[in-house]
């Protein structure tokens, strides 16, 4: 029987990086990459990014070698996942390369290399992900959009999500510079997050999104007649928190009065107690009353500004 140690020097670590333990095994690094993040091999236990001599000299090769297949690179995992939403994807955009890196950072797809920010990636792993009944819901969870990829997702123009924007309805939780060699150079691209953005018809349901949708080009938006909301002062009665959940309002006060967390009014009267928006939607989805639409949902007949009314025509549903 073949002495390791022999073969690896004299010398024998007490504990291993991923590189080390790759090394010592003589297996690819994506191997041992994926080894661990499907469990083949336990979790580093030297601390972080560490594995101990026992952990690493337990593993067998062949196993960890054997049950690497690919990977495969970010683009391909992209269209598979895209092919698993279903056609037409009327209200989101495709699954880019930068959407499985932020799949893999949530954890939910293992890094077995290449780019940081689009790795390689374990096909088995994508099949799996792809079959998930939630993947629409999990895509709107960790994959932030840009102002295009969001304006497609709530099924408007650029100029109308741009209006959203304006507006003070959905604010950047991140950014990402692009590289336009013939444009220009880099630029810097808000990203916004798309269950937020999937969540405006359910929070602001007095626009009547249908309409909006429908506006055709070269139209002016319908939204630009709106005042922006001030700054820290998004606020709503218990008549719009029970707009929100399609319920009555007696349904808001039996919420208020039997659980403990409902966020604490921060405005108003006694009577007509006024509370934030964002803690409201936020308390909302945590309890079931209101939930991330799929597609396009439905909304009322007005668009509604600071002191006056604007009413349209109900048209279709947007195609």
């Amino acid at each position: 029987m073949c002495d390791r140690s022999a073969i690896h020097g004299a010398s024998v670590r007490e504990s291993y990086d991923e590189n080390q333990a790759a090394g010592w095994l003589r297996v690819p690094l994506a191997a041992w990459r994926w080894a661990v993040g499907s469990g083949l091999v336990p979790p580093a236990d030297a601390g972080p990014g560490q594995w101990s001599r026992a952990v690493v000299e337990a593993a067998d090769p062949e196993a960890v070698r054997a049950a690497l297949r690919g990977p495969i690179g970010a683009g391909v995992a992209a269209d598979r996942l895209t092919a698993a939403l279903g056609e037409p994807l009327r209200c989101r955009p495709r699954v880019t390369a930068a959407a499985v890196g932020h799949l893999a950072g949530a954890g939910l797809l293992v890094r077995l290399g290449g780019d940081a920010e689009c790795p390689d990636v374990h096909p088995d792993q994508v099949a799996v992900l792809s079959r998930r009944r939630d993947l629409p819901a999990l895509l709107d969870r960790y994959v932030p959009l840009g102002p295009d990829q969001a304006a497609r997702r709530l099924g408007v123009r650029r100029v109308d999500f741009d209006a959203v924007v304006r507006l003070g309805w959905v604010a950047p939780v991140g950014s990402v510079e692009i590289d336009y060699k013939r444009q220009g150079g880099v630029t810097t691209v808000p990203l916004y997050s798309a269950e937020d953005v999937a969540l405006l018809p359910v929070v602001r349901p007095w626009v009547d999104w249908r309409v909006v949708r429908a506006t055709r080009a070269g139209r002016r938006s319908l939204l630009s007649a709106l005042d922006p909301v001030v700054p820290g002062r998004d606020w709503v009665l218990l008549a719009e928190v029970a707009r929100m959940a399609r319920v009555g309002r007696a349904a808001v006060v039996n919420w208020r009065r039997r659980h403990d967390d409902f966020p604490a009014p921060v405005g108003g009267t006694d009577v007509h107690p006024q509370f934030d928006r964002a803690a409201v939607v936020a308390w909302l989805l945590a309890h079931d009353k209101i939930e991330v639409p799929v597609g396009m949902p439905s909304a009322s007949l007005a668009v509604v500004g600071a002191g006056r009314r604007t009413f349209v025509r109900r048209l279709s549903a947007w195609s």
